[in-house]
């Protein structure tokens, strides 16, 4: 037992020398990262997202839906960039948590960034096959209905060979290299943008600004009117629905090993790429809520339906075509974050090893990428857009949370430097630029924060709020802060339920509900303040987070109120998934890592 602990604990430790060697191509630069990024997030949302907020859910009042999402998504993007720059290696928030907290937890987010890079992917393959079968009065639709029909409920009614097929045509360019691949992209992004701001300017000759203050509509269902139609929880239930709309920046971390300047690069490329997209949200919801009273937008498709309503129809065609080369670009930054993640869990023995083979001639994880597009068409094929929506997000917001969650603990942890820096060379066995997992068995145990410094109960309570005002991090503080993000993130946890559970008594003022969100908001701000008190780490870094621990204990927060809004059918995919998962993980994964253990305790 000591044994299994020890590999579940165990954390990988990064050599600053091997740092930058990695079998994969390095040709990215800040630009195709920047291009990546907002690719693979400006697809379906920019076309779909703010006419459906706009009528069912936010009404003209979605400009600040998206303010608000993409401040949660700043929140988190800023702990991407920061562990971009410490840690730049392939396989995004796999790799952070692995190096921070350590393998079974590094294996829950691997595990559920596959599902949502699988599902993400899945679904704009589908969604692009519905936006070209729209064009053409649903030709492919009957075509696949007659040759293969499926008579199954949970799945779709047909299947979809051409979502299946641009999956596999793209995983196939992705597969045989890198480069040209980005090039394709960056020219899919940057006319995604051009429509994106033709759309802006022209519909701006359009806009009305009657359309934001309207009487209210004769339809209850339509809200009240006015720039408000459904209220300030309109608004925070528009938020939460838009923040999924820049899930997808992520995908620029997992590029760490192919990236020219990594530790400068990624972290300016996922905060311009934010920028760029909030910018085009907020652009096209107010342009569109402007043209076009909110509830007499298209929930599907609202920028053509726009321009139609005002008798446009050349610019409508623009925005249809512009639509496609939005969709393209998005598949592609949804489908290539998969094989790095694969690659990097099978780099490390967690998951099958011939999923991290690199190809000598195209250097790229060449079988992990083909049945990454393989697994992504069937799930296209075989499935609903809304089947496939409704399987998205969880994963993504787990690992954004532990993310955040890493940043605090390195932040505040004693002799950060070694942490990193102290590490064997590369051994022959590993193709992924780590210590081997024996060198990682040694390292761990050579890496005990000031092993003669014994810690009691006493010790933590004086420490709380650091009033012996130390200047460099002790383990007695490092342990304080441990305990105050687990106890932040329980808080964060009840007080959600309350928000979302007590919404009529908090709205009512019943003095005991208020009371109770009070209590639970002032244990919060103490757990805060108590982190804020720690000394902090004096590891110098390219890129840090601002406003510590405030930005990452928001995102923390922000993130866990997301996950508690998804539908309850989601969260038992998820059990079914993590089920499988642990089932891989403890006959193969665990095994593996034993193996490695037992060699160095021989060793020893």
């Amino acid at each position: 037992m000591n044994k299994v602990f020890e590999v579940l604990t165990r954390k990988k430790v990064l050599d600053p020398e091997a740092i930058s060697e990695t079998q994969l191509a390095r040709v990215l630069n800040f630009f195709d990262l920047t291009a990546l990024g907002i690719g693979s997030t400006l697809g379906v949302g920019v076309y779909v997202l703010a006419g459906h907020v706009a009528k069912e859910v936010a009404g003209p009042a979605v400009i600040l839906s998206f303010l608000i999402a993409a401040i949660a998504s700043v929140f988190a993007g800023l702990c991407y960039a920061e562990f971009g720059s410490r840690v730049p290696r392939a396989g995004s928030a796999y790799v952070y948590s692995y190096v921070c907290i350590g393998e079974l937890v590094a294996f829950v987010i691997g595990w559920n960034l596959i599902l949502e890079y699988v599902i993400g992917s899945a679904s704009v393959a589908k969604g692009l096959s519905l936006y070209l079968d729209s064009l053409i009065n649903n030709t492919m639709q009957d075509t696949f209905k007659e040759i293969a029909p499926i008579n199954i409920p949970f799945m779709s009614t047909y299947f979809d060979f051409f979502s299946f097929g641009i999956s596999i045509l793209l995983a196939g360019a992705l597969a045989f290299g890198m480069k040209g691949s980005a090039n394709i992209n960056n020219i899919f992004t940057m006319v995604n943008l051009a429509v994106v701001l033709f759309v802006v300017i022209a519909g701006s000759f359009k806009a009305n600004l009657d359309n934001w203050n309207l009487p209210a509509p004769s339809n209850p269902t339509d809200g009240k009117g006015g720039f408000f139609p459904f209220g300030a929880s309109g608004v925070i239930q528009g938020a939460a629905t838009c923040f999924y709309g820049f899930v997808g920046f992520d995908c620029i971390a997992t590029t760490g090993e192919e990236v020219k300047n990594p530790q400068k690069a990624i972290p300016l490329a996922i905060i311009a790429s934010l920028a760029v997209i909030f910018l085009a949200y907020f652009g096209t919801a107010t342009v569109v809520t402007l043209m076009v009273p909110y509830y007499l937008q298209d929930i599907n498709a609202p920028l053509p339906h726009a321009f139609e309503m005002v008798g446009w129809d050349v610019a409508k065609w623009i925005v249809t075509i512009g639509g496609i080369f939005g969709l393209c670009a998005s598949l592609f930054g949804a489908m290539f974050p998969l094989p790095r993640i694969l690659y990097a869990m099978a780099s490390d023995g967690v998951i099958f090893k011939f999923l991290g083979n690199v190809n000598a001639r195209f250097q790229t994880p060449l079988t992990g990428t083909l049945l990454a597009g393989l697994l992504t068409g069937l799930m296209a094929a075989l499935f609903d857009l809304k089947h496939l929506v409704n399987m998205m997000s969880i994963g993504t917001l787990l690992a954004y949370t532990i993310v955040a969650a890493c940043v605090l603990v390195l932040r505040y942890s004693v002799d950060e430097d070694r942490h990193y820096n102290a590490i064997p060379t590369q051994s022959d066995s590993e193709s992924d630029g780590f210590a081997s997992n024996d060198n990682l068995m040694q390292t761990s145990s050579t890496n005990v924060l000031t092993p003669n410094e014994k810690v009691t109960c006493c010790d933590l309570i004086k420490q709380t709020f650091n009033l012996k005002f130390l200047q460099l991090p002790t383990k007695t503080s490092q342990i304080v802060v441990l305990i105050q993000i687990s106890i932040f993130a329980i808080l964060s946890l009840i007080l959600c339920l309350c928000v979302i559970y007590l919404q009529n008594e908090i709205k009512n003022t019943q003095p005991w509900a208020i009371a109770l969100v009070s209590v639970i908001g002032l244990f919060m701000i103490l757990s805060s303040m108590s982190m804020a008190a720690q000394p902090n780490s004096q590891t110098i870094l390219k890129f840090k987070v601002p406003l510590v621990p405030l930005i990452p204990l928001l995102s923390i927060l922000v993130n866990i109120y997301l996950m508690l809004m998804l539908d309850f059918h989601t969260w038992i995919r998820f059990g079914v998934w993590m089920v499988v998962g642990f089932a891989i993980y403890g006959l193969y994964g665990i095994p593996n890592s034993l193996k490695d253990v037992t060699n160095y305790m021989r060793l020893r």
